[in-house]
């Protein structure tokens, strides 16, 4: 990490190659830079959170109470099985 005197030179080097006005400007835009990535990094980790409780299970819920069973129809009439034939089964000619 830089110290006292190292700071400085590095201040000095900024303004000579960028000069008294751009420093400004430029300290405000990197500074919105980081506001907008902290922004994001929030919002994913919102995300993943909202992602994570949508996966849990959800506990059981409670049957409801019974309800009345349902009354029953005549059951529908049935065909008789089909005849058998001397026959073998294959390619009819």
């Amino acid at each position: 990490m830089p110290g006292g005197y190292e700071w400085l030179i590095i201040i000095a080097v900024l303004l000579l190659l960028f000069g008294a006005k751009k420093l400004p400007e430029m300290a405000r835009s990197v500074g919105q830079s980081a506001r907008v990535f902290k922004g994001e990094m929030k919002g994913l980790k919102d995300d993943d959170a909202r992602s994570r409780q949508a996966e849990e299970p959800k506990p059981a819920q409670e049957l409801p109470a019974a309800a009345p069973a349902p009354q029953q129809t005549a059951p529908a009439p049935q065909q008789p099985p089909a005849q058998a034939t001397d026959r073998p089964a294959g390619p009819t000619a």
